[in-house]
């Protein structure tokens, strides 16, 4: 497979405009000669009909060319504009030179050429213009052999008009459809540069926490192995027995974590997705979060969506950042909602009745790490970059009786289920 670069799919793009607007010139030059052969005798009637054809032969090669092979550098986008830079003035060289009101005509490939090459490319296509523009005003064949001064006249100031309107509508719809396409290129490359720096302090942040979790497997061992020689030397029933109990059971729980966090690291590096109803998925946070925080106060308001969604491990652990904020801020309440709104997307909403983290902070909603006074602030940052990576948004409602979060996400359909399964 012929990977194509960022330039090549531009010119392959901009093939279309082209074609369009050489075939447009050529239809223009043919009822030029049209209306012309009318009222006078062209004087080298044949000869212009023959570059109208070879002008229209060329225009289809070069869309062919641009289509299937797109050139690599600008430098044969320009020779190609040059080359209809000659045509055109080959035609206009023998239909009456610079005296052809059609003249004009040589403007449109300098303004394509202003859009697609660099500057100093565009500049020599413009030099070849004018270059072409003053031979003409040098050398050039008569109209007409015969003397119809009244008709020229006649001819020349209709000929203005009509290079003036053929003009302006060609800019419009060519030059301008190709900078709507430059426009939206740009538009995409800074999302996707958004996106990146995004994915490197995520992948910064993942390397960190990959590193501290193989770190402190040793001392979890050590101190799982220290605590059991304790509890085997001391007698049963002893104050410390207990204590040392509930310190087994913290470590154990530790040690769970470490490797939820290496499984949750994994997953995400396979990008291992799956698809299924909201209310499975829904019950199997709160089964998550059951078992992490088995005396917290947590309110599941059913019934549960129907809808599909596509999850992995990465979006439970996001979720379950966003409930212990809300179980720690508000232990005494907080209510799990979902639903699915009128665009056909899954709303998962997270109240709870704690101080919230004030209006400053609605704004740059987990766009950048904040301070925490109980973790390392990066929670947020975490599960709102990785919301965003399956295709939903974080939003957050700061209120007197405490905080919103609302996490937006887009559904599947049974139709493009069944498409990728067959895929």
């Amino acid at each position: 497979m012929e990977w194509l670069t960022h330039s090549q799919t531009g010119f392959q793009q901009a093939a279309r405009y082209l074609l369009g607007m050489r075939l447009t010139l050529v239809a223009i030059q043919l009822t030029t000669i049209a209306v012309a052969e009318t009222m006078v005798a062209l004087a080298h009637r044949a000869e212009a009909l023959i570059v109208c054809l070879i002008y229209a032969a060329a225009a289809v090669l070069s869309w062919l060319w641009f289509t299937r092979r797109p050139p690599r550098s600008t430098t044969t986008v320009s020779l190609v504009l040059t080359v209809d830079l000659l045509l055109i003035g080959l035609w206009l060289y023998l239909t009456g030179g610079y005296t052809n009101p059609l003249v004009s005509l040589l403007l449109l490939p300098i303004a394509v050429a202003i859009i697609l090459v660099p500057l100093g490319q565009s500049i020599a296509v413009t030099l070849a213009g004018i270059a072409i523009y003053t031979s003409l005003v040098l050398w050039h064949t008569p109209v007409t052999h015969e003397h119809h001064s009244a008709n020229l006249a006649q001819l020349h100031l209709v000929g203005m008009w009509v290079t003036f309107a053929a003009t302006a509508v060609i800019l419009l719809l060519v030059v301008g459809a190709l900078a709507r396409r430059l426009r939206q290129q740009q538009s995409q490359l800074a999302r996707i540069r958004e996106t990146r720096l995004r994915d490197e302090q995520i992948i910064a942040l993942g390397l960190s926490a990959a590193a501290v979790a193989h770190r402190l497997g040793t001392p979890l061992n050590t101190m799982t192995l220290l605590v059991e020689e304790m509890k085997s030397a001391l007698p049963e029933n002893t104050p410390l027995s207990d204590d040392l109990a509930l310190m087994e059971q913290q470590l154990g729980l530790c040690s769970t974590h470490l490797q939820q966090l290496s499984a949750a690291a994994m997953q995400a590096k396979t990008a291992q997705f799956e698809t299924l109803p909201a209310e499975d998925w829904l019950l199997r946070l709160r089964e998550s979060a059951t078992l992490l925080w088995p005396g917290a106060a947590i309110k599941w308001q059913q019934p549960f969506p129907q809808c599909l969604v596509t999850v992995d491990a990465t979006l439970d652990q996001a979720v379950l950042n966003l409930l212990a904020n809300a179980v720690t801020a508000s232990p005494s309440w907080v209510a799990i909602s979902a639903r699915e709104n009128s665009e056909g997307r899954l709303e998962l909403i997270i109240e709870d009745h704690g101080d919230g983290f004030g209006s400053a902070m609605e704004g740059s909603l987990g766009e950048q790490v904040v301070s925490s006074e109980n973790g390392l602030g990066v929670g947020l940052f975490l599960s709102n970059a990785t919301i965003q990576r399956l295709g939903g948004t974080l939003k957050a409602r700061a209120g007197s009786e405490g905080t919103t979060m609302i996490i937006d996400l887009p559904t599947t359909t049974d139709d493009k289920l069944t498409r990728e399964d067959k895929a």
